[in-house]
């Protein structure tokens, strides 16, 4: 019998509340499925289960905020004996509350958010989920007509409430005291002349349609992915008074949400995504971030974190690395300033790129070694996307 426990969705998480309940008894799962949804004080997130079984009890009703480790469910696996029901356990809200539509007040948070999001009576709706609860499939496939039509104005975003966002505050602020309290910090910075890399990039998007064209970040984020992979002191973890060094480059892509805050959730294994791949997985995972459709394993996996401000017109970005991990990469705006080659001056477009280290597990010399090794990638942006060496 094994146990599906409240799982850790950043290093800012004590707690979390379960808003949706995806399975019921009886239904098979199998590890990468979403069973739950989550919330935390920054967003609502889609909970994966690591478990292939049954599933044998559901532990904790919705609604209730539990710490995280605590079992939310019991998973049968192969072999193993059905439970026998505790009469203490919390069972999960009847059929009746999520059948009766017109009773508005027992549909999930996240369903109510959704609903009202994309113009959806959730009234109107008919559940395809256990016991005829309504789904976000089901809302999503109602508002889909709506969404498509030409002549309909596209939703507007519903404004933030100020609990969440007030919430999600707080969190932040709380996991940044901690961050500058307990890592010692060191701050290295270079400007990366991006002249030869945007050129490639220009010659690539010539053959794509616009829709698919890549962005400068493609070409900084996956030099970062294969910089940190040669520095490997900076892409892992500090715990119990040692380095961890990770064993796949998972970049924490800092994204502000509309309802207010900031997550960071991995794009997992940059190091290898092909140019292709990485615009699509990029792209998914911001529009998923902002929509409140993150993965657990999204929110848990960064091994390194890069927060991008230049769309914002900053120059340079001195970040606050997330603990656990060990360094964090800020960009700022792609500028034209002067720059001298071979005593000609001329002017050129130039990032500046800064690196937080934690000074208990490298120093500035390791820290100047990365941003060597990033900007040596970016002059020869071919090579960026050649496999690695098995």
């Amino acid at each position: 019998m094994g146990e599906f426990r409240m799982p850790s969705l950043g290093a800012d998480m004590e707690a979390g509340t379960v808003i949706e309940w995806l399975v019921k008894p009886g239904d098979a799962v199998k590890r990468g499925d979403i069973v739950a949804v989550v919330d935390t004080d920054k967003a609502d997130i889609d909970v994966e289960i690591f478990e292939t079984g049954v599933v044998d009890e559901l532990l904790v009703p919705i609604g209730e905020r539990v710490p995280i480790g605590t079992p939310l469910a019991r998973v049968r696996t192969n072999g193993a004996a059905r439970a026998t029901p505790q009469p203490a356990t919390p069972e999960p809200p009847p059929a009746t509350a999520i059948v009766h539509h017109e009773e508005a007040d027992t549909y999930s948070p996240v369903i109510r958010r959704l609903a009202h999001h994309l113009g959806v009576d959730l009234g109107a709706l008919e559940g395809t989920g256990p016991n005829g609860r309504i789904t976000r499939a089901d809302v999503e496939r109602a508002a889909a007509p709506t969404v498509a039509a030409p002549t309909v104005a596209a939703p507007t975003v519903a404004p933030p409430t100020a609990g969440r966002a007030l919430a999600s505050r707080r969190a932040i602020a709380a996991l940044m005291s901690r961050a500058n309290r307990d890592i010692p910090h060191y701050f290295v910075s270079t400007d990366v002349d991006l002249t030869v890399a945007l050129a490639w990039l220009s010659d690539e998007n010539e053959s794509r349609p616009i829709s698919d064209r890549a962005l400068p970040v493609v070409l900084l984020l996956k030099a970062t992915a294969l910089a940190a992979r040669k520095v490997p002191e900076l892409n892992g973890f500090w715990i119990d008074d040692e380095l961890h060094p990770a064993d796949n480059v998972h970049l924490g892509i800092a994204v502000s949400l509309r309802t207010g805050g900031l997550v960071a959730p991995a794009l997992h294994d940059v190091d290898t995504k092909d140019l292709d791949t990485l615009v699509s997985e990029l792209r998914d995972l911001v529009q998923r971030a902002r929509s409140g459709h993150l993965r657990s394993s999204e929110m848990s996996d960064p091994t390194i974190t890069v927060t991008n401000l230049g769309d914002q017109g900053v120059d340079e970005v001195h970040g606050v690395i997330y603990p656990p991990q060990v360094a964090l990469v800020g960009m700022g705006r792609i500028a034209p300033k002067p720059v001298a080659i071979d005593g000609l001056l001329g002017v050129h477009p130039v990032v500046r790129i800064t690196l937080a280290g934690d000074h208990r597990a490298t120093d500035g010399h390791t820290g100047a070694r990365f941003l060597t090794t990033l900007d040596r990638l970016l002059q020869r942006p071919e090579e960026l996307w050649t496999p690695a060496p098995q």
